[in-house]
């Protein structure tokens, strides 16, 4: 089984393709969570100036308590739209990389079905056991990657439940 060099060309070309789409991604989503991050920073800059300007305003200290204690509540809330805020940040950008991966391994299964096709033509006489064996092989490969792919996904939808769970408990 010889290689064809445009063959080659084109799989080199598609992991490139691929990496960068990955990189693109994993790098969007990092300039996303950096600005929440500056946001949020900047939003608690302002909410702490405003509170201790409160708080020293106070003419008693059950007023100063008061004031104090009024802030807590907008915090909670503000650390929860974070939260909520990171994970749709991370399980976009994680739906996006399972997307990639399931093309590529479907990609990959294409080209795999292919050379053992080709195999299967070109194998000599008495090789069918070294045949089924690759082929049992690939079967269990593919097997695993659905199973694996489910099971992300199952742990992708528990974790949106829980968010979802935990977001309307703090309200």
């Amino acid at each position: 089984m010889s290689i064809n060099p445009e063959q080659f060309a084109a799989a080199n070309k598609a992991t490139v393709d691929s990496l960068l789409a990955v990189a693109n991604t994993a790098l969007a989503s990092a300039e996303r969570i950096a600005a929440l991050n500056l946001n949020t920073a900047r939003a608690a800059i302002e909410d702490a100036a405003s509170g201790v300007q409160t708080v020293i305003g106070a003419k008693d200290p059950q007023a100063a308590l008061a004031a104090q204690s009024s802030l807590a509540k907008p915090a909670v809330e503000k650390a929860v739209a974070y939260s909520r805020s990171v994970y749709e940040i991370t399980s976009e950008a994680q739906k996006d990389l399972a997307k990639m991966v399931e093309a590529q391994f479907g990609d990959f299964q294409k080209n795999v079905a292919g050379m053992v096709e080709m195999a299967t033509k070109s194998a000599p006489a008495g090789s069918e056991g070294a045949v089924a064996a690759m082929q049992s092989a690939i079967a269990a490969a593919n097997s695993a990657f659905g199973n694996m792919n489910a099971v992300a996904k199952q742990f992708a939808e528990t974790a949106q439940a829980n968010m979802v769970s935990m977001t309307k408990k703090s309200k």
